[in-house]
């Protein structure tokens, strides 16, 4: 079971100004294939997952970014972090 919930917002600088969704939506596609459990929400993505992955992840979301042209990537992140943790624990009475 994982032991950490992380939120994450990226924030791309386009290589000409363009609009950051095709960005963000890559962004997204390296957190799919990391068969972690995520929730994508309108200003953040939530994923589930051990510390060690999470932090992997946001390396490779950032990598993804230079890859695309970036010059510079702003990560914003939380960290929920405790013994057998789950999203869906968390907000199953607001559901």
């Amino acid at each position: 079971m994982a032991d950490t919930i992380m939120s994450i917002q990226i924030i791309p600088k386009t290589p000409n100004g363009e609009d950051i969704i095709p960005y963000v939506d890559r962004a997204i596609q390296v957190i799919d294939d990391s068969n972690l459990k995520y929730y994508v929400y309108p200003l953040e993505t939530s994923i589930e997952g051990d510390m060690s992955e999470l932090l992997s992840l946001i390396e490779k979301m950032n990598k993804s970014m230079r890859e695309m042209g970036c010059a510079s990537i702003i990560s914003q992140v939380k960290f929920y972090h405790a013994e057998h943790v789950s999203m869906d624990s968390l907000v199953q009475k607001y559901r």
